[in-house]
């Protein structure tokens, strides 16, 4: 086993969590490993930049003043955030037999906001502190074994070593993909494949336009929809206001759709309320979470939204204090958004910042 199959910590997954742990531990003298399954990084943050078009988020979008954690972190490394354009008032179809109305927006003293230039500034950002050799993309981890005070974590050809494990995948992937030689309870397994996974069961879709139709008198950008399959959108234009988009949520039922009929079936949505110029659209982008095999996986239950997030089974080490499960699912603290990746990253690199990582 070489130098580059070994590290004081391995963190498994290159998303906001697994990302925000290494800069949290960044002024320690440790060699840290970061594996990532896909070919990118960001895990369920990705953004669709396109020349011409306003960034289009196909995952974590929106965070609010009450994510101080996020916040804090924004600053640190020197992004900015803009508010997320409401109006004050929305398209609302409460039921099929009867057409879409515009309401009134009551006021809000909490807005929700955006990251100037996309929420994948934040991943660019924080993998610039990492050297390029810190990141290994296409490792699908499949093994974790503990031998002789060492984790061994194994991917589909390599297999690594750490006197540290993080895994910062969703508890559900994590128990239904790893075989782990030397086993984890079985309550905690059990709590693991009974957990929530942020984001899931989504569907996201968005259309971009030369102009900004539902500006106009009796129109609006949000939507609110009993009918679908369209259930809520908003206008997603950039920060300038000069590049114009919709984005919302897709009904997660209608996932064995392919994508020609799910577009189809947005468009016609939107023709009731906006007319024929939805038409018009420059791009159409759509994410099917469900498919993505590095975020999802059958749980073969019934799994209410935020089920079992940040439950004290996770806030502790197991394999003899040399494994942590991370991610926003485990947080006590905003479980399932952003904020709550950012608070279990806290929590993991102050547990392991004590600690003589190379005994």
């Amino acid at each position: 086993m070489d130098d580059h199959t070994k590290a004081d910590i391995i963190i498994i997954g290159a998303g906001l969590t697994g990302l925000a742990i290494a800069h949290y531990l960044k002024k320690q003298d440790l060699k840290i490993l970061i594996l990532e399954s896909r070919d990118r990084i960001g895990g369920r943050i990705l953004t669709i930049n396109n020349e011409g078009v306003t960034p289009i988020e196909m995952g974590a979008t929106w965070l609010s003043t009450e994510h101080r954690a996020l916040q804090q972190l924004l600053v640190e490394i020197g992004l900015e955030t803009f508010e997320q354009h409401l109006g004050k008032t929305a398209v609302y179809e409460p039921f099929s037999t009867a057409p879409a109305q515009l309401v009134q927006l009551p006021h809000s003293d909490n807005p929700s906001y955006r990251v100037k230039g996309g929420t994948d500034t934040i991943i660019k950002t924080l993998a610039t502190e990492l050297s390029s050799q810190s990141i290994l993309l296409n490792q699908t981890i499949n093994k974790i074994s503990l031998e002789a005070n060492k984790v061994l974590v194994t991917s589909q050809d390599t297999t690594f070593e750490s006197s540290i494990v993080v895994s910062t995948l969703p508890p559900l992937l994590m128990a239904n993909t790893i075989n782990f030689a030397t086993p984890l309870p079985d309550g905690l397994m059990n709590l693991a494949k009974s957990t929530h996974t942020w984001m899931g069961d989504s569907i996201k879709v968005a259309l971009s336009f030369k102009t900004k139709f539902w500006n106009a008198k009796e129109l609006s950008g949000t939507i609110f929809s009993n009918v679908g399959p369209i259930t809520e959108m908003y206008d997603h234009s950039n920060v300038a206001d000069s590049q114009y988009a919709l984005k919302g949520f897709f009904n997660g039922a209608y996932y064995h759709l392919s994508r020609q009929e799910r577009l189809e079936l947005v468009l016609k949505q939107l023709e009731k309320y906006y007319g024929a110029q939805v038409r018009d659209y420059l791009t159409y982008e759509e994410l099917v979470w469900k498919k993505e095999t590095s975020t999802a996986t059958s749980s073969g239950q019934n799994i209410l939204p935020h089920q079992n997030n940040g439950a004290t089974q996770y806030q502790q080490s197991y394999l003899d204090g040399r494994f942590y499960i991370a991610g926003t699912e485990t947080s006590p603290i905003n479980g399932g958004y952003m904020e709550g990746a950012i608070q279990s990253a806290l929590f993991i690199s102050n547990q392991l910042e004590n600690r003589k990582l190379n005994s």
